[in-house]
């Protein structure tokens, strides 16, 4: 099980379904390479899933979260993880887009976590947000087999057919 502390309450997510999965694991698949090891992209930035963050009194495990390279503590070996990331991105289901959505995304952004990306599975639907001056900016939402181009990751296009576990195969490019 995964805990957190969300606004002073400890809460304990439901485990990811298979879809919830997936989708995490195929977007890291999508932006790791060019951002993380720089094959195809411009590299510079790490990634974890499921990373244990402490926001202030806050401590969350957003599904994934990506830190620019200078800023991520590679010498820090205990958890949480005490630098808040750059970008994370919460893979809604209906047990969590409550807390996701509602709960969480406030402390993200009290926190300046500078973007967010919320991945709906089921929907087969993806927003983007952007933190400006303390407020979420949508900045596109995209949905199926959309390809999105978008910060923070903007110099690459990810299929999001690729996101959706609608059979064992990735789609044809």
């Amino acid at each position: 099980m995964i805990g957190e502390i969300v606004n002073g309450e400890l809460t304990v997510p439901p485990r990811p379904t298979r879809k919830h999965g997936y989708a995490a694991t195929a977007l890291i698949e999508e932006v790791g390479p060019p951002y993380h090891r720089g094959r195809g992209g411009p590299g510079g930035w790490s990634f974890i899933a499921e990373p244990e963050v402490i926001f202030g009194e806050d401590i969350m495990a957003p599904d994934v979260a990506g830190w620019k390279a200078q800023r991520f503590l590679w010498e820090e070996d205990r958890n949480p993880v005490s630098v808040a990331p750059d970008w994370v991105c919460e893979v809604l289901s209906p047990k969590t887009v409550r807390n996701d959505k509602v709960r969480k995304m406030p402390v993200y952004a009290r926190h300046g976590v500078g973007h967010i990306w919320l991945i709906d599975p089921a929907a087969m639907t993806m927003d983007a947000f952007r933190l400006e001056s303390g407020r979420w900016l949508l900045l596109a939402s995209f949905s199926e087999n959309d390809k999105a181009r978008v910060e923070p990751f903007q110099e690459i296009e990810i299929n999001l057919a690729y996101l959706w576990a609608e059979s064992s195969q990735p789609p044809t490019p």
